[in-house]
C-alpha cells in the first residue's frame, strides 16, 4: 500500500523496541509511514521497511528527536514514561510495545510509579525489572496498534 503523507506517522523509540516487525505490518497494511528513532550504538541492517533516524549515543537523545518530529494525532511507541507524558499534552498517540496505551487519565499515575521506584533506586533498595515479553504481550500490542490506526482511518474495528 502507497504511503498518505496526510496520514499520521508512527515514530518508534527503537533502542530496545521489541516490536519493530509488529510495528511495521501494521504500518504497511494502513499506509503510513514508519520512522525508527535509534542511537548509532543500535543501528540495525533491518529497516522493516521504516526510515532509520540515528542520534547520538547521549541519555535521551532519541527522546529529544522524537519529541521533535512528532506532530498531534502522530503515534508514538515507547517504554519511556516521561517521554509519554510529554508527547501527551501535544496530543500525540503513546503506546508501550506492551499494548498499553498511555493517556492523560493514567499518565499521572506511571510517572508517580517511575518517582518512587527511582527513590527506592536510590536508597539501595533494587526492584525487580520488567518481565521479558511474550507472545501475549505482543498480541496485545498488535491488536492496540491495529484498533487505534482503524479508528483513525475511520473503521470501526
Amino acid at each position: 500500500m502507497k504511503i498518505d503523507e496526510k496520514k499520521p506517522k508512527i515514530y518508534v523509540d527503537a533502542d530496545a523496541c521489541p516490536v519493530k516487525a509488529e510495528i511495521a505490518s501494521a504500518a504497511r497494511k494502513h499506509g503510513i509511514e514508519t520512522i525508527f528513532v535509534a542511537s548509532y550504538n543500535h543501528a540495525s541492517t533491518e529497516t522493516f521497511n521504516g526510515k532509520w533516524v540515528y542520534v547520538d549515543t547521549g541519555k535521551e537523545a532519541a527522546d529529544l528527536q522524537i519529541v521533535n518530529m512528532a506532530r498531534s494525532g502522530d503515534i508514538v511507541v515507547t517504554q519511556d514514561i516521561g517521554l509519554a507524558g510529554l508527547l501527551l499534552k501535544r496530543d500525540v498517540i503513546v503506546l508501550t510495545p506492551r499494548g498499553k496505551q498511555y493517556t492523560e487519565t493514567n499518565i499521572g499515575t506511571a510517572l508517580e510509579f517511575r518517582y518512587l521506584s527511582a527513590m527506592e533506586r536510590r536508597s539501595g533498595n533494587y526492584l525487580k525489572g520488567p518481565k521479558k515479553q511474550t507472545d501475549e504481550d505482543k498480541h496485545a500490542f498488535s491488536s492496540q496498534l491495529e484498533k487505534i490506526l482503524s479508528n483513525l482511518a475511520g473503521i470501526n474495528g
